[in-house]
């Protein structure tokens, strides 16, 4: 297996294009949490995620003849970057092949590097197929996200930028897709310091590694379904698994709600865009699942920002309808002159801001001479809506409610 040295070679040979990453203490999180939690923002990372260290030391590691030949890879963005810039870097080409669901900000990331973009399947494996048929075919190198000594070791390197930033760490938190994160960086902790704590975090929705974790043995899943589409693997690896259970001490799972209140928390109170990958340990230091490191000191791995905006628009949304700084109220008027003035000016007394409404007097289930207002409305928290409730049920507006 892997060890320190290897990663060491990495480091030195990755050292002129990647970034050394910030490793910052947290003090809305700590509070929170009653942990001492220091963050390593790898969403800061040249091309937006960790991946671009192993993607860059595995093609550096090739012989000039298999560079001439180009590489392919399978993404769902962050890796396929990653490739596209290392292969960039050395003048070679790069096909990628990503899902079709990719997020367009990927896709685009990945051709403004210069690669050849192909979107094939509805999910990583898919993808990752295609592209294995296609590097045979083409008698180019495949570069594995994962399944690979040197991508691991590359992205181990992450491992001891944390251990020179930040001394006597009780534990490291590690985001879990396809496992070569937390196997380069559990092999770098575990051989530096064999008591710091190795902690995997995975998505409910895409539950393959985990189970095969718990029960030893690979275990892929039929499906898979998360808004953390860089973690959202399907099938388990041999490789990172054996890794994972020499290395590992615990993983852990959070659901799609909670890396949504992650990503909105870490924007709000953190000033990071962090995309859902990226986001999982956070999610499960906020939802009360590393309970048993209170009073520990911490590391968590950020380990991308290459975020969806038009999912990044939905999770804030949402994340402002559920902490009671947003409301949706829909009433009934009768539809003559002055019925909208006077319930608006109702919501203007009640320091109400208006951000949308929509007026609609044809739908069927609806009376003649009738009509339905939906106000969209900016608020102050969940006691200013229900005073707002409260009058509006008084003035004969929210009957039933």
């Amino acid at each position: 297996m892997l060890n320190l040295k290897k990663i060491y070679e990495a480091e030195i040979r990755i050292k002129d294009i990647v970034v050394e990453t910030p490793l910052a203490y947290a003090p809305y999180l700590s509070e929170l949490s009653s942990c001492e939690v220091y963050l390593k923002k790898e969403n800061l990372q040249i091309t937006g995620a960790f991946k671009i260290r192993g993607a860059y030391n595995k093609i550096a590691s090739l012989s000039d003849s298999e560079r001439q030949c180009g590489v392919t890879a399978a993404s769902a963005g962050n890796h396929a970057q990653g490739v596209a810039l290392s292969a960039n870097k050395f003048g070679i080409k790069a096909v990628i092949v990503m899902p079709e669901s990719t997020p367009l900000t990927k896709v685009s990331g990945v051709r403004h590097y210069g690669a050849e973009v192909i979107l094939y399947g509805s999910n990583y494996d898919e993808a990752y197929s295609y592209a294995l048929e296609y590097s045979k075919n083409n008698e180019m190198t495949f570069i594995h996200p994962f399944e690979d000594e040197e991508v691991i070791a590359g992205q181990g390197t992450v491992a001891l930028e944390v251990l020179e930033s930040c001394q006597n760490l009780d534990a490291v938190i590690v985001p879990i897709g396809g496992g070569g994160l937390i196997a380069g960086m559990s092999a770098a902790l575990k051989e530096k310091n064999s008591q710091i704590k190795v902690i995997g975090v995975s998505a409910s929705g895409a539950p393959a590694f985990k189970k095969s974790y718990e029960q030893r043995e690979p275990i892929d899943s039929v499906s898979v379904r998360t808004i953390a589409d860089g973690i959202a693997v399907r099938d388990t690896s041999k490789v990172t698994l054996e890794y994972a259970l020499k290395n590992v001490d615990k993983i852990i799972s959070v659901d799609d709600e909670e890396i949504a209140s992650a990503i909105l928390y870490l924007l709000e109170k953190q000033k990071l865009v962090v995309e859902g990958a990226g986001a999982v340990g956070v999610a499960a230091l906020l939802h009360n699942k590393l309970e048993f490191l209170k009073g520990k000191k911490i590391a968590i791995v950020l380990s991308g920002g290459n975020m969806d905006v038009t999912l990044l628009s939905v999770i804030i949304e949402k994340g402002l309808l559920k902490s009671h700084r947003k409301m949706n109220i829909t009433v009934t008027l009768v539809d003559k002159p002055g019925s909208l003035m006077h319930f608006t000016k109702l919501l203007e007394d009640l320091n109400a801001n208006i951000v949308h409404i929509s007026y609609d007097r044809t739908s069927i289930s609806l009376d003649y001479g009738d009509a339905n207002v939906t106000v969209h409305m900016e608020t102050k928290g969940k006691e200013h809506q229900r005073e707002i409730q409260n009058v509006l049920r008084q003035e004969g507006y929210l009957r039933g409610m």
